[in-house]
């Protein structure tokens, strides 16, 4: 790899199905190695699932492989999205 070049290890999971937890989202993605941390977003005043997540995976090529084999697969009747997650951008507050 080359020095200064960052290699993105967390992966954006969309279209989870709403019964998906952390454990659930971190176990599936261990398929694909080892697993940093794994996180389903709620919605804060519902405590419900919002539908997507954030999984930190050990390595760049451990990140890669994860998004090679679970973009597009079913997942509960629902197709995954999964891709590099980009940084958080500040929205400003109304």
């Amino acid at each position: 790899m080359e020095k200064g070049v960052y290699m993105a290890t967390n992966v954006f999971v969309g279209n989870l199905p709403y019964t998906t937890d952390d454990k659930a989202l971190g176990d599936l993605f261990t398929q694909a190695g080892t697993v940093v941390s794994a996180k389903v977003i709620s919605d804060k005043y519902t405590g419900r699932s919002r539908g997507f997540g954030f999984v930190e995976m050990a390595s760049a090529e451990e990140t890669q492989k994860a998004i090679e084999m679970f973009n597009g697969k079913d997942v509960d009747g629902r197709a995954l999205t999964v891709n590099e997650a980009r940084p958080r951008e500040e929205r400003p507050r109304p």
